[in-house]
């Protein structure tokens, strides 16, 4: 590999450290900077030297906390395939993004345009953000599925653990 493209790749790599910090604070976000050193044996120094690097290369955006959406009142998780005017995805994506109940947004290739995850309190309000969803200026269609359940929850916890166990090795 030529040293251009091996020094940017190893810039954007997560090695066992990483992993392991990542995995920690995966587990319990609220931990300090000094409790996080002592747990892995390293200098505070270090965990804050990789906490800011992370950060920087946008791997670690953040601490938000978990929530449950179906405790605050939004037990309804719904996904709809939107098909946009071509030209116009910046704008259909302001207008989603101005819909409350909409929490992501992913630009997809194949059938639609947009992959959207919404929430909702009952089948009735559902109804009411599809409403919102076709009324942004420039979604052509629509087709929405309720979720039935999540058997897999968003993780990425899979992932850290593998870079932990194969760091040092080639990637298979």
């Amino acid at each position: 590999m030529p040293e251009d493209q091996q020094s940017e790749h190893s810039d954007q790599t997560v090695d066992e450290l990483d992993a392991r910090l990542l995995l920690l604070l995966t587990d319990e976000p609220r931990l300090g900077v000094l409790e996080c050193s002592r747990r892995l044996g390293v200098a505070r120094g270090t965990v804050q030297a990789r906490l800011d690097r992370l950060t920087d290369r946008g791997v670690l955006t953040g601490f938000p906390p978990a929530l449950d959406l179906g405790a605050m009142g939004y037990g309804l998780t719904a996904f709809a395939t939107v098909e946009i005017a071509q030209g116009r995805r910046q704008e259909v994506c302001e207008g989603l993004a101005a819909i409350s109940e909409v929490c992501e947004v992913h630009a997809t290739t194949g059938q639609g345009d947009l992959f959207v995850r919404m929430v909702a309190r009952s089948n009735a309000d559902l109804q009411r953000v599809v409403d919102h969803i076709v009324d942004v200026p420039h979604v052509r269609r629509l087709s929405t599925s309720i979720a039935l359940s999540t058997p897999v929850p968003p993780r990425v916890r899979p992932l850290l653990e593998r870079v932990k166990k194969t760091e040092g090795r080639p990637p298979r």
